[in-house]
């Protein structure tokens, strides 16, 4: 009993401390009273046994879900994955992996991990982990079974082309780095291409790092990409804003009720203050990406290209609880350099986090979202919709100003100085992804083809040289037979180049890696091929900050 007490209480504290903040009286009895007064009642009372811990939870999320979407409540293994996730490091034995066909694949070891040293190589299979069969395995459980404690040992078996039978190997698990930064590469000679994941400790780092490899290479214009990025820690945005915008200028501020205000500057004499820079955003760009995004428009360091981003602007405060769970609370909210509220409009209870969600896909159809209008008129020019055309119609998006006058708009998310979206892709195109027909396919060609990587010395020669055949994509189709997926003729011909270069893609991940892939996607993506038509007008806008 004394256990559930202690659980009660906290619970009761959590509700005092966040929802009333005050000793108000609720018909005679003080709120954290009452709630602890409710559960009391349902645990003596209630008609079937019940679990004390599961009751103090369900307490503790119905709380938090009157709150904001992104007020939640974290099991102790959510804690500990984030914190793994975030850290920029974990530990384990050091591979990135795919599962096709029920069959765990080595996409590759991580350099410097302690698979690479023991000798795992790319398409290795393992069929087994501590003796127990790995054949359909699920993500979950790889992750599961293959990290642990450094120092830890873990059985597994392989088979590998080439080798009679199966090798035995038992790997010490270590501390594994992990990256933020995905594809760093040249688009010409002067453009240089620098996609960003996530937001981790070590993200500055590896950002610094890639530009100064691209300026040795004679970087003199950048695209930063932040598409699909769901944000992370707010100092790692705020040094690479930094690094754009010179002089001593206002990055992002934040304001709450009970929380001292914030408000980050930046610092003179960064790397790249003057440069041309084109950053890309979707529905996908969330949080400390959106940091990014509205700092660099504000201060006219950057053309934004693509879609509007998801509109979190709510910072969160995690509170561990005594059995390792957490609670992150919402504690204020973020702002950009104009004043622009980041976060969009949100409801209270579960069916207000469900419409908060759908937004997001109801933003291309639903007439009320400039995304809606601007996509109509994307579909008939194939060209850049500029945002600020939309102004005068749309009196649910406060116009801002740059410091060069530029209209920048305001009302949840970053809304892009230009509308672009990517190609709407075929069925046929989507199933043989979801079936994970190029990633067979990818095996098996590597399985036909051992010395490709020999022939190819680097993922750069690689994507320059190598070229899909006929021959390969026939092959593709007559697999996805197999696989019960029926050739469309129509389909293929419209995408054609997407299967040739996804085909090309999934082999050179099976080689290089998760970031060999996305250095090859980039070759066909039509925001990107859009937004670099757009530099002279970036290149316009860096001159005039530059003068100032």
């Amino acid at each position: 009993m004394r256990i559930v007490v202690g659980i009660l209480l906290i619970a009761g504290a959590i509700t005092f401390g966040l929802i009333v903040g005050s000793k108000l009286q609720l018909g005679g009895i003080e709120p954290s009273a009452k709630v602890g007064q409710a559960m009391s009642i349902i645990k003596k009372h209630y008609v079937d046994k019940l679990n004390d811990g599961e009751l103090a939870e369900s307490a503790i999320k119905g709380m938090l879900e009157q709150l904001d979407p992104h007020s939640v409540y974290m099991t102790p293994q959510q804690v500990r994955r984030s914190k793994e996730e975030f850290q920029g490091n974990f530990e384990g034995v050091g591979i990135e992996f795919d599962i096709v066909a029920d069959t765990l694949i080595v996409v590759s070891p991580i350099a410097g991990g302690p698979s690479e040293k023991m000798g795992v190589q790319s398409g290795d299979r393992i069929i087994e982990i501590d003796d127990s069969t790995a054949v359909g395995i699920t993500r979950d459980d790889v992750i599961r079974r293959l990290r642990g404690p450094k120092g830890t040992k873990v059985s597994v078996k392989i088979l590998r082309q080439g080798e009679p039978a199966p090798i035995s190997l038992v790997i010490t698990r270590d501390k594994i780095p992990t990256f933020s930064v995905g594809a760093t590469m040249m688009l010409d000679d002067k453009t240089g291409y620098v996609k960003i994941d996530r937001f981790v400790q070590t993200t500055y780092d590896e950002f610094m790092e890639a530009m100064r490899s691209l300026k040795a290479q004679g970087m003199t214009q950048l695209v930063l990409d932040l598409r699909g990025n769901p944000g992370g820690y707010l100092d790692q945005a705020i040094k690479i804003a930094d690094e754009f915008i010179g002089g001593t200028k206002k990055i992002v501020y934040t304001r709450g009720a009970n929380v001292k205000d914030e408000d980050f500057f930046s610092k003179p004499n960064d790397s790249f203050e003057n440069e041309s820079v084109i950053a890309l955003i979707n529905r996908g760009s969330a949080s400390a990406s959106e940091i990014v995004a509205g700092a660099l428009q504000d201060h006219d360091r950057a053309l934004i290209v693509g879609e509007t981003s998801f509109g979190k602007g709510l910072v969160q405060r995690q509170f561990e609880l005594a059995d390792s769970s957490a609670i992150r609370v919402t504690i204020s909210k973020y702002y950009t350099p104009s004043g622009r509220l980041i976060q969009r409009q949100y409801g209270s209870g579960r069916r207000g986090r469900e419409d908060y969600y759908d937004e997001l896909n109801a933003r291309d159809g639903d007439a009320r979202y400039i995304d809606a209008e601007a996509k109509k008129i994307w579909n008939q020019t194939r060209k850049p919709v500029e945002a600020a055309s939309f102004v005068a119609r749309d009196s649910t998006h406060p116009v801002f100003k740059t410091p060069s006058g530029r209209l920048v708009l305001g009302g949840g998310g970053v809304i892009p100085d230009y509308f672009v979206w990517s190609d709407t892709l075929s069925p046929y195109y989507r199933k043989m992804l979801a079936k994970q027909i190029f990633d067979e396919f990818a095996l098996n060609y590597l399985d036909q083809n051992k010395t490709l990587k020999q022939k190819y010395e680097s993922v750069e020669t690689f994507r320059k040289k190598f070229e899909v055949t006929d021959e390969m994509t026939r092959s593709l189709i007559a697999l996805a037979a197999k696989k019960d997926l029926p050739y469309s003729d129509g389909d293929y011909k419209k995408d054609e180049r997407y299967f040739k270069n996804m085909i090309k893609a999934t082999i050179a991940r099976q080689i290089w890696g998760w970031k060999a892939q996305s250095s090859i996607l980039v070759l066909e993506d039509a925001v990107l091929k859009e937004a670099l038509a757009l530099f002279p007008k970036a290149k316009t806008l860096a001159n005039l900050t530059a003068a100032k």
